[in-house]
């Protein structure tokens, strides 16, 4: 099992950046894919983005493509969500999480989870 502490949340003003960031402990020596998802009050948790182990394979939504870049530094264990020109509606908790590959993400089937972070974009 791996546990994922996220944090670089906060609130920032429409236009802004923020950098989250997720650090991952204990089974970390097998090859996993990390991804970020997020919940806003009231909607249901929606795919961000997801990185294979190597980095080679990147996924986006829609919704943030062009605006955020997902990274990770495997020697640190540690993911990273760059998050650009930022918008009200991208106000969320937001949640890390590992799997055996991104397809697996893509499909929720995640094996962990973070606590979350709050990300909250003011118009």
């Amino acid at each position: 099992q791996v546990q994922l502490v996220e944090s670089g949340g906060g609130l920032v003003q429409a236009g802004g950046s923020l950098r989250l960031s997720c650090a991952a402990s204990g089974r970390t020596f097998s090859p996993y894919a990390m991804g970020w998802f997020r919940q806003a009050p009231g909607k249901e948790r929606e795919f961000v983005a997801a990185i294979s182990w190597g980095g080679a394979t990147l996924r986006y939504a829609d919704s943030v493509k062009g605006r955020f870049t997902i990274s990770r530094d495997n020697a640190k264990n540690t993911g990273y969500l760059q998050m650009n020109s930022l918008k009200p509606e991208d106000t969320a908790v937001y949640y890390c999480c590992t799997a055996r590959d991104t397809a697996t993400i893509l499909a929720r089937g995640v094996a962990s989870w973070g606590q979350g972070t709050q990300v909250t974009v003011s118009s």
